[in-house]
């Protein structure tokens, strides 16, 4: 496995894994209205272009299996916005490279901590609880459209 920072040529791939990753993790937990207002919002070419540098992609033997993007926020402390893998790679220690790798690039920053948000229903709260990180707080964020996001913030001491 390796993860590679992500350019422009791969903003097609990070949206065709943002598809496949999106309903299986949220169809429970998100009405079809609401992942469809937040789908473009989050994912569309105009969103992403600007934020390319932040992405990272998983490939195993050259192809493709996930994304992540993550950003130093400040002296001590990294935020992990997005980790999506393809559904059928979920429990093969791809999501667990991917929190190595990241936490191995914060410590190379100097940072002490990552934090992510996490829907409070997402059932990868367990496997960031599983990798260390512990539950901060509660946070419900307006997203427009009355949709609001209901998470955790989620910290990482490294």
């Amino acid at each position: 496995m390796i993860l590679r920072k992500a350019s422009l040529e791969d903003i097609p791939l990070i949206q065709e894994i943002a598809e496949e990753a999106w309903r299986p993790t949220y169809d429970a937990i998100l009405s079809e209205q609401q992942t469809q207002y937040m789908m473009p919002m989050m994912y569309a070419s105009e969103v992403l272009v600007p934020q390319i540098d932040l992405f990272s992609v998983l490939e195993v033997d050259g192809v493709a299996i996930g994304y992540c993007a993550f950003e130093k926020q400040n002296d001590t402390e990294g935020k992990l916005h997005k980790l999506y893998l393809r559904p059928s790679l979920k429990q093969k220690g791809a999501g667990t490279f991917i929190i190595d790798q990241i936490s191995l690039q914060a410590r190379n920053l100097g940072l002490k901590s990552i934090y992510l948000n996490v829907n409070k229903q997402n059932s990868a709260v367990d496997f960031y609880l599983k990798k260390g990180f512990i539950k901060e707080r509660e946070m419900v964020l307006d997203i427009g459209n009355g949709y609001v996001m209901d998470d955790y913030v989620m910290r990482l001491m490294l």
